[in-house]
């Protein structure tokens, strides 16, 4: 077999399995929502936050309850000391006089 026939058979392997993922999920996202919707309402009838995704500094910890200025509390112009603020994005406000 040439290589190019491998090459064309591994390629056409990739899309089959590929779709056939993107099939599966179309599939089991109406049989995970009732799930995900009863997740929402234990958690909202627990009173949880949000998840702690790192351990390092306080302000990765609960990113919705830290406030701008805590990644520089040390000086203005510090750098960030903890390579888990470099992961995550800082929250979008929502603006209250809508």
């Amino acid at each position: 077999m040439r290589n190019s026939s491998l090459f064309i058979l591994y390629i056409s392997c990739g899309v089959i399995l590929l779709s056939l993922m993107l099939v599966h999920a179309s599939f089991s996202e109406n049989a995970q929502q009732a799930n995900l919707e009863e997740k929402a309402a234990l958690v909202k009838i627990l009173k949880l936050t949000d998840l702690c995704l790192f351990t390092e500094a306080r302000y990765t910890r609960h990113l919705s309850q830290a406030d701008l200025n805590t990644a520089f509390q040390d000086h203005p112009l510090s750098l960030e000391h903890f390579p888990s603020g470099s992961f995550t994005q800082p929250l979008e406000r929502i603006s209250e006089h809508r």
